[in-house]
């Protein structure tokens, strides 16, 4: 499998068009979470200009709805959904499932990091309920619609290696109360999201469902740092300056959820179009098991059934 899609040739300066070019999405339905802006907004453009059926979710209706607008799609879903509040995540897939829409394609996008002050949503650290509980309740409470031969794609983050060295996941501190740093909880955040692509994997096996990871690359016209202050987004803008564009950022995200040579490909981890290495940690299949447990204990109880 790696052999096949590092023969495609795609690399840091391929674009989400480029990556897409030839591929028909007719027929099938791509769910997008952070539809509005940066990467997102260019992944569901270049996916329903490929054909597809768009389901877009945003933190509100209206928000989806603008957005499916920019990107051009006139006959996608809007779906708002709060991603501090797991009631609201709950009742956004309730109603997808409700429709009766078949999904194809479930890509987890919406991020927020670095956030400068420590914030907390019913006792957990902010980043880590957003970017990882709130979309683990949405993707495992939509998998009865997914497609078989579907495909999971969760934006991640070569962040994920600046997690807590000593643990990956500080399972004694996800309420940042024995100490916090925004970037370092990013770094929880988006390790939580590999460990939890990669434990879906294994589960979704025998389904036929494939799920995969990657890194999209530093993007600097993006939203995602609107909460970096100071120096820290100095350098960050500085160092985009040498990066991607958003429409090369959107491209690894596009490779994963559509391209054919990816077909039965699970359990992986990309960036710049490529099989990428992740951090140690991100191997530890118990330490995946023992993120899925707690996580689905978090839920409860917070009274989500």
């Amino acid at each position: 499998m790696t052999d096949r899609v590092e023969a495609l040739g795609f690399g840091k300066r391929s674009t989400a068009e480029e990556v897409t070019e030839g591929v028909d999405l007719s027929g099938r339905t791509v769910l997008l979470t952070g539809c509005n802006s940066g990467i997102g907004l260019e992944t569901m453009r270049v996916l329903a200009l490929r054909g597809a059926r768009i389901i877009a979710v945003a933190r509100d209706e209206q928000k989806a709805r603008a957005a499916l607008a920019s990107a051009g799609v006139a006959d996608g879903m809007a779906v708002g959904a709060e991603f501090t509040d797991l009631s609201s995540v709950a009742r956004a897939a309730d109603a997808i499932l409700a429709s009766g829409v078949p999904i194809d394609i479930v890509i987890t996008n919406a991020a927020i990091m670095a956030l400068p002050k420590l914030e907390t949503v019913n006792g957990l650290e902010k980043q880590f309920m957003v970017n990882h509980v709130a979309h683990h309740l949405l993707v495992t409470r939509l998998l009865p619609a997914l497609r078989r031969s579907g495909r999971i794609v969760v934006v991640a983050s070569n962040s994920h290696n600046f997690a807590p060295p000593d643990k990956g996941i500080d399972f004694d501190n996800l309420d940042g109360a024995r100490g916090y740093s925004g970037f370092r909880f990013y770094g929880q955040s988006k390790l939580a999201n590999v460990l939890f692509s990669r434990e879906l994997a294994r589960r979704l096996a025998m389904e036929k469902i494939t799920v995969n990871a990657l890194h999209p690359g530093l993007i600097g016209a993006t939203g995602l740092h609107r909460y970096m202050k100071g120096p820290l987004n100095w350098i960050v803008n500085l160092v985009a300056l040498f990066g991607k564009t958003v429409p090369q950022g959107a491209a690894t995200t596009c490779l994963l959820a559509a391209h054919p040579a990816l077909e039965g490909t699970s359990g992986g981890y990309y960036s710049d179009c490529r099989p990428a290495k992740s951090s140690a940690f991100a191997g530890q299949a118990d330490l995946a098991r023992k993120l899925w447990d707690r996580t689905d204990k978090i839920i409860a109880g917070l009274g989500i059934a």
